[in-house]
């Protein structure tokens, strides 16, 4: 099958990640290196972090997470593998300066800071329309 970014195929995005729905928080992927991914995400009415037509802060944790887990999908597609199961380790830091509301487009950029026996520091910042909103570091972990 050949791939090409951006890739927003529901089907191709939702085999790179071990979530399934109705707890998908990422719906492409806009770019991908070894130390880097971009995803996009739209917020939607039936999300399950929408109150009051506001996506909360621990759904932007959520897909940032899933940002990440992401960027392993992808690699282990690369490499013609499964993807593998993984979770938050720890929250080193997560500030939200604004919450999206339905319909904003996310766009959020992990960049790997180091990666060893299958934990990963990860820096996270989400953005609408160009302007930061969130910036998270966290460690993720890979069964």
């Amino acid at each position: 099958m050949e791939i090409t970014l951006p890739n927003s195929d529901q089907s191709f995005v939702g085999s790179l990640i071990p979530q399934k729905a109705p707890f998908v928080m990422v719906g492409e992927v806009s770019e991908y290196s070894e130390n880097h991914v971009i995803s996009g995400f739209t917020i939607k009415e039936d999300n399950l972090f929408v109150h009051e037509g506001i996506f909360q802060a621990s759904g932007l944790i959520e897909h940032q997470a899933q940002t990440v887990a992401l960027h392993t999908g992808y690699k282990y597609f690369l490499l013609g593998k499964e993807s593998p199961t993984g979770y938050i380790g720890a929250i080193k830091s997560f500030e939200a300066d604004a919450l999206p509301k339905l319909g904003d487009q996310l766009v959020t950029e992990a960049t790997i800071l180091n990666e060893m026996l299958g934990v990963t520091l990860v820096e996270i910042i989400t953005k609408i329309n160009d302007t930061v909103i969130a910036k998270s570091q966290m460690k993720t972990v890979v069964k």
